[in-house]
């Protein structure tokens, strides 16, 4: 296949990728409260670059509906639809369970150290109240098994459905710890459940692990 003389490879990480990570982030950890109006200027100078990726950014971010942008007025971060939360986490909770399913046949020792390992972090980190890192070990223990079922139509959507959760799940993971408690053991349980090819728990724990938070959050959310 002919490569074009004149072609450049891309950067590895461009500024509006940089500026889209940290806002998404600032927007998930509260840094940026919902309802917030933003100043591209503003954040362009915090940022350390230009007002064109800050832009682009949140261009990238009103599509995922992080942003509301309002045309010739201002744009602000998107308030939290108490509602949203029973229609985003049953499709996660379903697709999660089918991953886990399709990871029975496909799951090897290496992934299973690495759930142990994750899971392992993840206790420490609610332990020491880190709400942030926590969350995040919590994907990485799901996308663990998400890549061991090698169906990547299935990673897609698991992926953009997470998108919208995750300032949910801040939220669920700044409670007190004894509720979060609840995700280590079934953790354990969806691990145990893998080690003795038992797919009915294994589904069943994946389902529990998102549908037990979607009900606690939505008494929780004002």
């Amino acid at each position: 296949m002919p490569i074009p003389k004149n072609f450049h490879s891309p950067a590895q990480v461009t500024a509006r990728d940089r500026t889209y990570s940290q806002l998404q982030r600032w927007m998930i950890d509260g840094t940026l409260q919902p309802g917030e109006k933003l100043n591209d200027g503003e954040l362009a100078e915090a940022l350390g670059v230009s007002r064109t990726p800050v832009r682009e950014a949140l261009q990238l971010l009103e599509v995922q509906g992080f942003v509301e942008m309002h045309r010739g007025r201002d744009t602000r971060v998107t308030l939290i639809d108490k509602e949203d939360i029973l229609k985003v986490y049953p499709p996660l909770a379903a697709l999660e369970a089918l991953a886990g399913e399709l990871a029975l046949g496909t799951i090897d020792p290496e992934h299973m150290e690495r759930l142990r390992c994750i899971n392992a972090d993840f206790a420490q980190a609610v332990r020491e109240h880190q709400p942030f890192q926590a969350m995040e070990l919590d994907e990485q223990f799901h996308n663990v098994i998400v890549d061991a079922a090698e169906n990547p139509y299935v990673a897609s959507y698991i992926s953009m459905l997470q998108m919208h959760i995750r300032r949910l799940k801040y939220v669920f993971l700044k409670q007190p710890v004894s509720i979060a408690q609840e995700s280590i053991a079934e953790h354990n349980a969806i691990i145990a459940a893998f080690e003795h090819g038992d797919a009915d728990t294994v589904t069943r724990m994946l389902r529990q692990n998102w549908l037990r938070p979607m009900k606690e959050l939505y008494s929780i959310i004002v």
